[in-house]
């Protein structure tokens, strides 16, 4: 390659060139090198770099090595800590994390925004490694942990465990905080070198005697709102709980149809309802869901308090609400025996399971019967005589819901969507918030009937809004990373199991898959693994189609209560199907639906994030007095430092490879398992084993096993 005549020319060359290589500084002779000059076109070189260095945009260096300057190579993303010291940033719009190693850190904490340098680019599947040259904010000011008291002083050791310095507390800053209380500490001095960053305490949030705390400061840290301001409690006060009659006569009155709804026990937020007939060409399904914008309009405060919240967090002891009770178990609830304003989805579906037609209308309804998943499981499973007996004249409606559900369940089984079917835990608390039992929470026929009718309602609704190229918010999964899969693949692939494809893989293959591994001891190890090389489903105002779910339109439309991207279509389809969509309210609609989207995804992880963590803690206070105790697991990992066992109850612990004393283990990286070095043992995913639970311990939230051995017991 030639430096092209034009003087601008040649320095977009070597400006390109130094910056592809920007975390390397570069010797003329590189660069001359790689662009293969001849001897007598270096001073043409010389002359292009000195002109770059010139404009600001290289840099010569004092050993004359030529690379970008910080303010152009510079990065900005979000830090992520690990409790080993190192972290990632995250870049926005970038699916690949960049690794920042502990030593170039430079006293970021977790969360806080960043400017990073690259200092290695990625290789050999390794990514790209970064140093923190500028911390352009921090992420929180406050932290939450627990306090640790000295006499003149005291420490916060933070519940965050990516945040791995203790605080500092001066005796000025203790706000009368004893040892073991749960307290927010607001950060004074973020530390430099070596001192550790200090804080005066603002809040008590209780001890850690009480269960109860633990649970609070989890909700504290997430800062997710517990409480509704008095301007949001006022107006739903101040919302009827009687409907008028005018606005009845607005609405398509379908209250003499048979309707039920079907939920938990527990539920008290009764948000949608079904109704169902069978005809010559196949079936009338009416998805009825509560009308929430009815009660809630753009721009008050229950709607901005909702975007705030952007959904309700449902953690072991207690349900955050999106919305005031007043609202969403009261008048927004359809409960039994009483009218109630809903936004339907009638559906006219053929005998294979194909929707014929269907027609969005706001509705009012009356629900007979307010059933629950057991006893309709009790009915369609069971043939229980007393709950039959109880229920006779809705036996015909069950029956056509279940053979419904049947044909839809097959239809997206053939197009490839995929079911994960994992045990969740139910965990069962007493009266003062101390966990007695956990148990699996039971998926029957009947949850299956809801998914079914809820997820082709959803379906409908995305297709027909992008169609008519109205602005919308879908409900998208994105097609997993090529890499995850590809380690997948390897990974199965010592278990004697194979997937098609390496770029693209469709998601039938993965349905296959688990077809495949079902009833086998690595199933639930390979299920888990199968999920976690999936991308994370976000809202968007693209449609750009559903891959777990095989599903080109996806959108969510039947949970308002609870997701206020629900709520947020809701407004979109009234204004559509009452003519108000014009010019005007569609470009209102673009400018605001991707702010909203983002927001209610970011929502959606905090919220997850507290329902993990919550279970996380009742898991392991929950195993505090089994300790001692022996049981049956079955191997769900391999690590490098142990054998994480997955028991009946869903409780997950560590064998910690220094407890295997019996003999020298060996971890096989390739094959996932340790093999004893004298007795040629091995340990491999999906063996059962029985374990005595040696620890548990609340502040790291962890639970330690140790093999048991039955010749020492006898």
């Amino acid at each position: 390659m030639k430096l092209e005549e034009r003087t601008d020319d040649r320095k977009k060359l070597v400006f390109e060139l130094i910056k592809d290589e920007e975390y390397k500084p570069m010797k003329i002779k590189e660069i001359a090198t790689i662009l293969q000059l001849k001897a007598d076109d270096r001073e043409a070189l010389d002359e292009v770099l000195n002109g770059l260095i010139k404009e600001g945009k290289i840099l010569r260096t004092k050993k004359g090595k030529y690379v970008l300057p910080r303010s152009i190579m510079m990065i900005v993303g979000k830090f992520i800590a690990n409790p080993k010291g190192f972290g990632f940033v995250e870049i926005e719009g970038e699916s690949e994390d960049i690794f920042i190693p502990g030593k170039y850190t430079n006293g970021a904490f977790h969360g806080d925004q960043v400017a990073i340098r690259l200092v290695k680019g990625a290789e050999a599947g390794r990514r790209k490694e970064g140093e923190v040259v500028e911390i352009l904010s921090r992420g929180k000011s406050e932290i939450i942990g627990t306090y640790q008291k000295s006499r003149n002083f005291g420490f916060v050791i933070a519940d965050n465990k990516k945040i791995s310095k203790d605080i500092f507390i001066p005796k000025s800053g203790e706000y009368g905080a004893v040892n073991g209380d749960k307290v927010v500490v607001k950060i004074t001095s973020w530390g430099e070198d070596d001192k550790k960053p200090e804080g005066d305490i603002t809040e008590i949030i209780g001890n850690i005697t009480d269960p109860e705390t633990d649970i609070l400061a989890i909700v504290r840290d997430l800062e997710i709102p517990t409480v509704f301001p008095d301007a949001v409690q006022q107006q739903a006060e101040g919302v009827s709980q009687v409907i008028k009659e005018q606005e009845i006569g607005n609405r398509l009155d379908i209250r003499h149809l048979q309707t039920v709804t079907i939920d938990g026990e527990d539920a008290k937020d009764l948000d949608d309802a079904i109704t169902i007939e069978k005809t010559a060409s196949g079936y009338t399904l009416g998805v009825h869901i509560a009308d929430v914008t009815n009660y809630v309009t753009e721009g008050s405060p229950l709607d901005e308090e909702a975007i705030k919240r952007g959904t309700s967090v449902y953690l072991v002891d207690r349900v955050i609400p999106m919305l005031p009770r007043k609202l969403s178990n009261g008048i927004c609830s359809l409960n039994q025996g009483e009218d109630r304003l809903a936004l339907s989805c009638i559906m006219d579906i053929g005998l294979k399971g194909n929707v014929l037609s269907y027609k969005a209308a706001e509705t009012v309804i009356n629900v007979d019967r307010r059933m629950t998943y057991t006893n309709v499981a009790k009915i369609l499973e069971d043939h229980d005589e007393e709950v039959m007996a109880e229920y006779k004249d809705l036996l015909d409606m069950f029956n056509d819901m279940e053979e419904l559900a049947k044909i839809l369940r097959a239809k997206r089984k053939e197009r490839g969507s995929i079911d994960f079917d994992f045990p969740e835990a139910k965990i069962i608390m007493d009266e003062k918030g101390v966990p007695i039992d956990i148990k699996p929470y039971d998926r029957n026929v009947a949850t299956k009937i809801i998914e079914e009718f809820m997820l082709l309602a959803n379906e409908t609704i995305a297709e027909s809004f992008f169609w008519q190229q109205i602005p919308f918010v879908y409900r998208t999964h994105e097609e997993p990373d090529p890499l995850k899969i590809s380690n997948l693949a390897a990974f199965i692939y010592n278990f004697g199991y194979h997937i098609k494809g390496k770029e693209q893989v469709h998601p039938k293959e993965l349905q296959k898959l688990l077809i495949d591994i079902e009833g086998s001891k690595e199933e639930t190890i390979i299920s888990r693994l199968t999920l976690r090389s999936m991308k994370k489903a976000m809202y968007t105002v693209t449609n750009d189609g559903h891959y777990g779910l095989a599903a080109k339109y996806y959108s969510h439309f039947t949970s308002p209560i609870r997701r206020y991207p629900d709520l947020q279509i809701h407004r979109i389809i009234k204004d559509t199907i009452n003519g108000r969509m014009n010019d005007s309210r569609a470009e209102h609609y673009e400018k605001i639906l991707e702010k909203i989207a983002k927001q209610c995804s970011e929502n959606e992880r905090r919220a997850e994030e507290a329902e993990r963590e919550t279970e996380k803690l009742k898991k392991v206070e929950y195993m505090q007095d089994k300790i001692g105790q022996t049981f049956d697991g079955v191997i769900s990992s391999v690590t490098s430092f142990g054998l994480f066992i997955e028991l009946e109850n869903t409780v997950e612990g560590l064998i910690h490879v220094t407890s295997m004393t019996d003999d020298y283990y060996t971890h096989d990286k390739d094959h996932h398992c340790y093999i004893g070095e004298r007795t040629s043992k091995i340990y491999r995913i999906g063996d059962v084993v029985k374990i005595i639970v040696t620890g548990a311990d609340k502040a790291q939230r962890t639970i330690d096993f140790e093999l048991f051995d039955e010749e020492d017991e006898a």
